[in-house]
């Protein structure tokens, strides 16, 4: 009983960047977002044959707790009007519609208020029982990998056809870390997409070393305190000189997994019994072969 969680703002992204822009609907309306969606969705449910499927989607990218906890959280995405900059204008028109077509399909779609897609993703793959596949182009999920109750990420960042399967043992050979402190290494190295600056001072190489001898900060920075022999002077000065920002890194920086998600249905939809609004979706903006491609992958 596979779940499939998919990344949403991932999948759409990359399709809009992936499809050429020349698809678009009698009316002009851009289309490539949504086919390449479409195709990526039939694709992996080809390939992983999932039994319970959601999309999930953002409630709020920038959470008021994690700006709360520190401003300047994705600050610098932010336009002067306090949107994201990352929104290309010929891809938000295609949302909504991408939105209704998942609708009409009954695939469950769910955000949940103040709180990423990432969260959302990371509460059903810890509240949910596996096998657990979450589907991103975000390297934060892999703080979710477990194989013990088989949960492991669909990572697109080469693309669909050549996408990595991440368990723990990737996460081992990747970044020379043991494969469940991801979440460790990833709040000291810092990532600069999100705004997120890490401990000053402590890059790849150095987050690395410290995941290898310490579980989690609390160990940490006992062992800084200590003198761990682990630890080297310089390393020492800037775990210590870095106190105020881990006091706040795991919550800033671990997905929430204790998210009130709503109790809806999660299993692949079953064939309607009047498919006229899919078909009406489909000749209305063109979407042809990408509506064909997810019936066929749903067995309807």
């Amino acid at each position: 009983m596979t779940l499939m969680l998919l990344d949403s703002a991932s999948l759409w992204y990359r399709a809009y960047y992936g499809m050429p822009s020349t698809m678009v609907a009698p009316d002009g309306t851009p289309v490539n977002a949504i086919r390449g969606y479409l195709d990526m969705t039939a694709k992996l449910i080809g390939r992983y044959k999932p039994n319970r499927l959601v999309a999930c989607i953002e409630g709020d990218w920038r959470p008021s707790w994690r700006v709360e906890l520190f401003p300047e959280y994705k600050a610098n995405r932010v336009d002067a009007n306090g949107e994201s900059e990352d929104e290309p204008d010929t891809l938000a028109p295609q949302i909504p519609i991408l939105l209704d077509v998942i609708d009409a399909f009954g695939i469950t779609v769910i955000g949940v208020d103040d709180y990423e897609a990432d969260d959302v993703m990371a509460s059903f793959a810890v509240q949910e029982p596996g096998p657990v596949r979450i589907v991103t182009g975000d390297r934060d999920l892999f703080q979710m990998v477990d194989d013990e109750r088989d949960v492991a990420v669909v990572y697109l960042a080469k693309g669909l056809s050549q996408h990595d399967l991440v368990d723990r043992e990737w996460v081992a050979n990747r970044y020379q870390i043991p494969g469940d402190r991801y979440g460790l290494f990833a709040m000291l190295r810092g990532d600069p997409s999100d705004g997120l600056p890490g401990v000053r001072g402590i890059g790849e190489k150095g987050a690395a070393l410290i995941a290898n001898h310490f579980a989690d900060v609390d160990a940490l920075i006992a062992g800084a305190h200590a003198q761990h022999p682990s630890l080297t002077a310089a390393l020492i000065k800037k775990i210590l000189a870095g106190r105020d920002y881990l006091a706040i890194a795991p919550t800033l920086v671990q997905c929430a997994i204790d998210i009130s998600l709503p109790q809806v249905s999660l299993t692949l939809p079953q064939r309607p019994k009047d498919m006229s609004a899919i078909y009406a979706l489909k000749e209305e903006y063109a979407l042809g072969t990408s509506i064909d491609r997810l019936i066929a992958a749903l067995g309807w």
